[in-house]
């Protein structure tokens, strides 16, 4: 199959959905990193020994970025990527493999960002109570509820697409 022949196929748009899943969590969960990490480092210039609070902090927003990994992973697999012979699509199959990815790619992105502010506002709670740091992490992780639900919300929809 020649080059041109494949972009009129379901494969770009399978692609576009496999990259914006990944590419939209894990940018989500660098911009909350360095949120994170932003508020982490002023407060280790006044106290060193908040370190291992603050990296904890820094780790809640990069799940998103595993979740959009997974779920890109999990379709390369549907897709046969890895095996000897590439399942082609046709334009509709890849539509709708797209549209699979958009709930985990956008609840990914914004909810790393969310939770980013969270944690950086916990980071300013733990220079003054440093004992209220569970209650924080409990706050920042409520927001990964809804980024699992829309992590099984894209795997039901590619699990439900009829190639």
């Amino acid at each position: 199959m020649d080059w041109l022949s494949i972009i009129f196929t379901g494969q770009p748009l399978a692609f576009l959905g496999i990259g914006l899943a990944i590419g939209l969590c894990c940018t989500g969960s660098a911009i909350g990193l360095g949120i994170v990490g932003e508020a982490g480092t002023g407060l280790m210039t006044e106290d060193p020994t908040k370190f291992a609070p603050i990296l904890i902090l820094q780790i809640i927003p990069s799940t998103n970025g595993i979740y959009g990994f997974v779920f890109g992973m999990l379709c390369m697999v549907r897709l046969n990527m890895f095996g000897d012979q590439m399942l082609y699509l046709s334009f509709e199959e890849g539509a709708l493999l797209l549209f699979s990815s958009l709930p985990i790619a956008i609840c990914g992105m914004l909810a790393a960002v969310a939770q980013s502010k969270i944690a950086a506002g916990i980071i300013n709670l733990i220079a003054k109570r440093p004992e209220d740091l569970a209650k924080g992490i409990l706050v920042a992780v409520m927001v990964e509820f809804f980024t699992i639900v829309a992590l099984l919300a894209s795997i039901l929809m590619l699990f439900a697409l009829p190639f």
